[in-house]
């Protein structure tokens, strides 16, 4: 059943990407600009009482590492589920296996947006993404480094309760 899951997951979630690529410039902004606002509305108590002009600005100052934060974030999710799609099959190569098609899907996806009204397609934003990618492999290595070590904590502390 994981055989099957995980890679419709990877293939739905590279839609998703897909789909955030496609979108026009001017709409693609105004997405950003609404998680900016919605960045002051969080972390600002009194931003509900600025006047509009204040809040616009706010969220257009912040709508660059808003976007990168996205870039990031997308691919360490692609990465993470590429990782559960080639674990099964690829084994110890599974986390390079996941870095090369993740890196290649973000070449890919910038080239589609030169064909997007307004967009451009950027090598910096491959290398965020790229780098997206190895953050969410990093994170799986961390936790399953985590667990194995508490599994053998465990085991190592049920043993000698046992010798006691």
């Amino acid at each position: 059943m994981r055989k099957m899951i995980f890679p419709l997951l990877t293939f739905l979630w590279m839609v998703v990407i897909f789909s955030f690529s496609a979108n026009p410039a001017e709409e693609s902004t105004q997405i950003s600009r609404s998680v900016g606002r919605m960045i002051g509305e969080i972390c600002i108590s009194e931003f509900q009482e600025w006047p509009k002009e204040r809040q616009d600005a706010f969220a257009e100052r912040i709508d660059y590492p808003v976007r990168k934060c996205a870039h990031a974030s997308e691919y360490a999710i692609l990465g993470m589920l590429l990782w559960f799609s080639f674990s099964g099959i690829a084994g110890r190569k599974a986390g390079l296996y996941s870095f090369v098609t993740g890196t290649f899907y973000a070449a890919s996806d910038e080239i589609h947006q030169l064909y997007v009204p307004g967009r451009s397609g950027q090598i910096s934003d491959v290398i965020l993404d790229a780098s997206g990618v190895l953050i969410g492999l990093l994170l799986i290595y961390i936790l399953r480094t985590g667990i194995k070590r508490y599994k053998k904590h465990t085991s190592n502390r049920q043993i000698q309760i046992k010798i006691k």
